[in-house]
């Protein structure tokens, strides 16, 4: 195949998932293919008992309540061995109560739940692809899912306006899209910790989420340049939340980079340790009940951390930069640049003061996550 030909196709696989993604957060049904199987799929949070019935009546099958092992473990659910669980439908689980069983805020509120009937062989990979791809629409990690016959996949989807997805296509969706990451703006923007700076932003072929550079000066590109990985933060960024250290550890990078004389903070678009937004405020009300930030994310379904360093690695290889010296507390963002061909020459600390609002936060970060706090 001509690297034309590869580019196109690549480009065409990006966007039917950007596609799936956004019908899954419309509440619309799904086609996940695989080799020798077919699931049509419905995020559990966006559905209600007409789309349920639907579902139903396409597949021709009944559908399963799909959630991660994270979940199921808050469930009290026993483990198969996989990383996704399905259980059976029972007569009492209309939408509004599978909706609430994705959602771990809800557990106090309704803490006897069950008995839940799973399914323990037989996993379909396209149900665990499903998952993965609420995961990429910053959805609850749960699907409601029903086989559909391999034969019957394009007459299905044509009938019913559907899109249809690879599950090779949603699990290599983050690295393709941080493969095909372009420039495609840049601008001067003074700050207040560095007027020299300018702005770049990246984003991928298909037109997908955007990821921000600030160039600080111009620094030596045959030099380690000192650098920073910043995750978006809404509300520890931009209006001051003390919940975390988010947003100290933004200005002060932007200040070092200033005093420094030059280097580059990596603005990367995966809020909530890549659960996103919403997500983050139901972590965060299950952390008002008591939870600390790795259980809050577990209980919801997802893992600790759900963010990927490849698409930094591949803007700082844009920017013609090989080598850095990494300013973070977090080992795993040095391994994540490493792993994807560029060189951490120096861990530089780069810690602040708590609060009394943020200390368990910091110490279950440093306890739990084998941060250098």
């Amino acid at each position: 195949m001509s690297n034309n030909n590869k580019n196109k196709t690549e480009l065409k696989r990006l966007r039917a998932v950007d596609r799936a993604i956004a019908d899954l957060r419309r509440g619309l049904s799904v086609v996940v293919t695989g080799e020798d199987e077919a699931s049509l799929i419905l995020s559990t949070e966006m559905a209600y008992d007409v789309e349920l019935e639907a579902l139903a009546a396409r597949s021709g099958a009944e559908p399963v309540l799909a959630i991660t092992a994270h979940r199921a473990n808050v469930l009290h659910i026993q483990p198969t061995g996989d990383d996704t669980i399905r259980l059976i439908i029972e007569d009492w689980m209309d939408a509004p109560l599978m909706r609430a069983l994705a959602d771990a805020v809800h557990d106090l509120d309704q803490p006897f739940r069950g008995p839940f009937t799973r399914i323990k062989e037989g996993l379909p990979p396209t149900v665990s692809a499903a998952i993965k791809l609420a995961k990429l629409g910053r959805l609850l990690p749960s699907v409601l899912a029903a086989p559909l016959p391999l034969d019957q996949v394009e007459s299905t989807c044509e009938a019913h306006d559907l899109i249809q997805v690879s599950l090779n296509d949603i699990l290599a969706f983050e690295d393709t899209a941080a493969l095909k990451l372009k420039p495609v703006a840049s601008a001067r923007v003074p700050l207040q910790a560095a007027e020299n700076s300018t702005f770049h932003a990246f984003r991928p072929e298909d037109g997908g989420i955007e990821h921000l550079a600030i160039v600080v000066g111009d620094p030596n590109r045959r030099e380690p340049v000192l650098a920073r990985l910043h995750s978006e933060c809404f509300t520890g960024d931009l209006i001051g939340s003390l919940k975390c250290d988010c947003g100290e550890q933004l200005r002060g990078a932007l200040k070092a980079l200033g005093e420094e004389g030059g280097g580059v903070l990596l603005y990367l678009a995966q809020e909530g340790r890549g659960i996103g937004l919403i997500n983050k405020l139901r972590a965060y009300k299950l952390q008002a009940q008591g939870f600390d930030t790795i259980d809050a994310n577990e209980r919801l379904g997802f893992d600790a951390d759900e963010r990927i360093f490849r698409p930094a690695a591949e803007m700082l290889k844009l920017l013609g930069f090989k080598k850095t010296r990494l300013m973070t507390n977090n080992p795993e963002k040095v391994e994540g640049l490493e792993r994807h061909g560029i060189t951490v020459t120096e861990r530089v600390s780069h810690k602040f003061p708590s609060n009394t609002h943020n200390e368990l936060y910091l110490a279950t970060k440093k306890k739990r996550s084998g941060h250098y706090l």
